[in-house]
């Protein structure tokens, strides 16, 4: 979900070379010729299969009904399972499970199966109040829990990051703290539990996005000190991060780090938008308190906002922390200063011999605090991710030296709205309109996420990303079409500043109807893209404006695939109705057809997830008449 997706070298020590048919046998093999020295109970047939069903030992495996009948487990490892139908048999693999904690102890005892399985030993010791088990000496997992020391649980939520479209959706991670860090109140020295692709370095975003969707990496788990992510994703990707504390008991956060160690190197496949990050966690939330119910919440896509949100309906959020990132604090430090002082900012970020400048010590003492603070956040800011520079470090000395003899207030940030308080990832739709005067019903669903004139509580400005968007229309006379099927439609307009200047991009597939000869509307294939600018002059003003390319394949054209360069220029008004979202596009083709449009919607906001919207459009095409359209359309957001 994620940028911060790649995935470092886990913190788990490497597992032995042994064969893992081998590693399966040798513990079953062992323990059938020594039954005189630790023989595994007998249990019943239904008693074994009671146990096998229960929830607690599905969730261990990580299985989940299959798709026509029987289980499937999630992990694609068969290291993992010590059956051979482990994978898919759930009681074989209990029974195989039982058989080697009572194998004999070997060379390295850390193999044993107690020591590769503690949280399966202790469930099934407890539930079948076993005795005269062997006692192998786990070093390895006991150094490694011990170093962790597990005392509580933190949900973290990276927010979206606009520049990058395997991040818009967020990520979520696991913070294991100790009581020490309860005590200190620092996190800085925390671990941090990761579910990620493993990515090949050369794969860039727009690659990595295509392969999650398509199950093109393996996912695995990672222990890293939260530090290190906190450095990733609020330094060098810009993202807000939200720490949510659960309520988790110091044994459920053991229960689940035992569970950890058992998912050392083992092997998933991941996809973006179900077998992500947030689901296998999920999956772990459910190990520490085996009552609960989140995964099934999510059969067909698991969006990290989303989850966060099953996850505090539970009841499971006690107290919230809010981190801003590195640009925000930046931003906000610059938001009084007016447009000469700002160009002070980027001149003392260049140049330290500002500060000796006799114009700058001109300048009142309190305007001198905020130009230097900001100055220097832009410094570290522009630095972060980049080789160490002698010379930006000497000019960060110098300003931090002039802060100290001339500090700011006091940095105040205002905590945005949470998240998981944003509309729900579905959309189902509902329109009346009229087009040239016929009048149809509209019937819409989609499947992901959000638009530049959906409710914005819990998401910011200017993003916006759709996924499988489908509208039916019927007209009069019982006349059905299909109108749209989106497949992608992602927009980020991060606006410019006197200090930052990001690109606004955008990137839009699937089919849509357009003007044809004769004055038919065409449902043709298409993907478009481009780039450019946005600005926002005002606070919930949006201006963008970018230019495009588009190919489509249109029947009434004489080539198999036109292409197009157009522009697409809009404002985006926050006002207290909702949003209102006014655009202008061009296409002008290389056969010379000409297709122009300007669209309005205005959104009421009528509660979380519920939105009232007026659509309006003007269409030209040197194909036929200009055609108006109109339409009203509910909208009801609901996973």
């Amino acid at each position: 979900m994620p940028r911060g997706r790649h995935v470092p070298a886990p913190f788990f020590p490497p597992s032995a070379a042994t064969p893992p048919m081998l590693k399966r046998l040798i513990p079953l093999l062992l323990g059938s010729t020594c039954l005189g020295v630790h023989a595994a109970p007998t249990v019943n047939h239904n008693q074994l299969q009671a146990l096998a069903a229960e929830r607690h030992w599905l969730n261990l495996g990580h299985y989940q009904p299959g798709r026509f009948s029987g289980w499937r487990s999630y992990v694609d490892d068969d290291s993992f399972f010590l059956a051979a139908d482990g994978a898919s048999n759930p009681s074989s693999e209990l029974q195989a499970t039982l058989q080697a904690l009572y194998a004999p102890v070997g060379d390295d005892p850390n193999q044993h199966a107690q020591c590769r399985y503690p949280s399966r030993t202790r469930w099934l010791s407890e539930q079948l109040q076993l005795t005269a088990l062997p006692t192998p000496e786990c070093s390895e997992y006991r150094e490694w829990y011990e170093d962790i020391n597990p005392h509580a649980t933190v949900l973290v939520f990276p927010d979206a990051y606009l520049n990058s479209p395997s991040s818009m959706f967020g990520h979520t991670l696991l913070r294991i703290d100790s009581p020490d860090t309860q005590a200190s109140g620092t996190s800085l020295l925390t671990y941090a539990l990761n579910f990620g692709a493993m990515v090949e370095s050369m794969d860039n975003s727009m690659l990595y996005a295509w392969k999650g969707l398509a199950g093109g990496y393996p996912g695995q788990f990672s222990l890293l000190p939260y530090r290190d992510k906190i450095g990733e994703y609020s330094r060098l990707e810009n993202r807000d991060l939200w720490e949510y504390q659960l309520d988790l008991s110091p044994e459920e956060t053991a229960r689940m780090v035992e569970h950890v160690w058992e998912l050392r190197q083992v092997i998933f496949d991941y996809f973006f938008f179900d077998e992500n990050c947030s689901y296998r966690l999920l999956e772990l939330l459910e190990v520490a308190r085996p009552g609960l119910r989140l995964t099934e919440q999510f059969p067909l896509t698991a969006i990290p906002a989303d989850t966060v949100r099953a996850v505090r309906e539970a009841g499971m959020i006690s107290d919230v922390n809010y981190r801003p990132s590195r640009e925000r604090e930046l931003l906000t430090r610059a938001a009084p200063l007016d447009a000469d002082q700002l160009r002070w900012v980027r001149q003392l970020a260049d140049d330290e011999a500002v500060l000796q400048d006799d114009a700058y010590q001109a300048l009142p003492v309190a305007r001198r605090a905020l130009i230097q603070e900001a100055a220097y956040r832009l410094v570290r800011y522009e630095a972060a991710g980049q080789q160490r520079d002698s010379a930006n470090a000497a000019r960060s000395y110098q300003i931090l030296q002039a802060i100290n003899r001339n500090p700011p207030p006091a940095l105040a940030i205002e905590t945005p709205t949470y998240p998981e308080y944003g509309h729900e990832s579905r959309t189902w739709q509902l329109a009346a309109g009229s087009r040239e005067g016929r009048a149809f019903a509209e019937y819409g669903l989609r499947m992901a996420y959000h638009d530049l004139a959906d409710n914005l509580a819990g998401f910011p400005l200017g993003a916006q990303i759709e996924l499988g968007d489908i509208k039916l229309r019927q007209y009069e006379g019982n006349h059905w079409q299909l109108e749209e099927f989106g497949l992608v439609n992602i927009r980020s307009l991060t606006p410019r500043s006197a200090l930052l200047k990001p690109w606004s991009w955008q990137v839009e597939a699937g089919w849509e109807r357009v003007a044809g000869e004769d004055g038919q509307r065409r449902l043709v294939p298409h993907l478009n893209g481009g780039g450019g600018f946005a600005w926002q002059p005002w606070d919930g003003v949006l201006g963008y404006s970018m230019a495009t390319l588009r190919l489509e394949h249109h029947r009434d054209f004489d080539a198999p695939l036109s292409a197009a360069a157009g522009f697409n220029a809009g404002l985006l008004w926050r006002n207290p109705l909702g949003n209102l979202l006014l655009e202008g596009r061009g296409n002008y083709f290389d056969n010379g057809e000409v297709r122009r449009s300007l669209n309005l919607a205005q959104q009421w906001e009528l509660g979380r997830n519920l939105g009232l919207r007026l659509q309006a459009s003007r269409e030209f095409s040197q194909f036929s008449a200009a055609q108006t359209e109109f339409a009203l359309q509910l909208r009801w957001y609901h996973y």
